[in-house]
């Protein structure tokens, strides 16, 4: 067994706990008034990712030894999920989803640059292909990755305007 199976099931399972906490206040957010937008583009997002593990279980050779310098570049990207994590507080969660009159988010890592989660995102896709020696798969799911980030930092600036004047 490969080092990467350990680590994409750690990966999934804290996958599936953010999905419960974005779950959670997206629900919470909702309740309070909060708007959704782009519902269209979040099922390609979902079926990128899970074919992103697909492709890794399937293409990765089981025996494969990690590239130690990416692997470590991956695992240095998990605290930084964290702190966007918990920058965002109630207010993150896997859709575009926005509270008007809310105030946004200033601190942590949004202090530095507008999407840090989705520059995370793309560094990770990208990254742990890499460090099993899957650079294809890093390649491809790099740029649909990109394509489709590029379209929902889009409509995640159009809903977040008017919080912006």
């Amino acid at each position: 067994m490969s080092l990467l199976h350990p680590i994409l099931l750690l990966l999934a399972l804290a996958r599936l706990l953010e999905l419960t906490i974005a779950g959670r206040n997206t629900r919470r957010l909702m309740a309070a008034g909060a708007i959704e937008a782009g519902q269209g583009h979040y099922p390609m997002i979902v079926a990128l990712h899970l074919a992103w593990f697909a492709s890794l279980l399937l293409f990765v050779p089981a025996a494969r030894p990690p590239s130690w310098a990416w692997l470590a570049f991956f695992l240095l990207l998990q605290p930084l999920r964290i702190w966007v994590i918990a920058s965002l507080g109630r207010f993150w969660t896997t859709r575009v989803v926005s509270l008007p009159g809310a105030p946004l988010v200033q601190r942590g890592p949004f202090r530095y640059i507008r999407h840090p989660n989705y520059l995370i995102v793309e560094l990770e896709l990208i990254s742990l292909p890499l460090a099993f020696g899957a650079p294809v798969v890093a390649l491809v799911f790099g740029l649909a990755n990109a394509l489709v980030i590029t379209w929902r930092i889009r409509i995640e600036e159009q809903l977040l305007a008017p919080r912006r004047q």
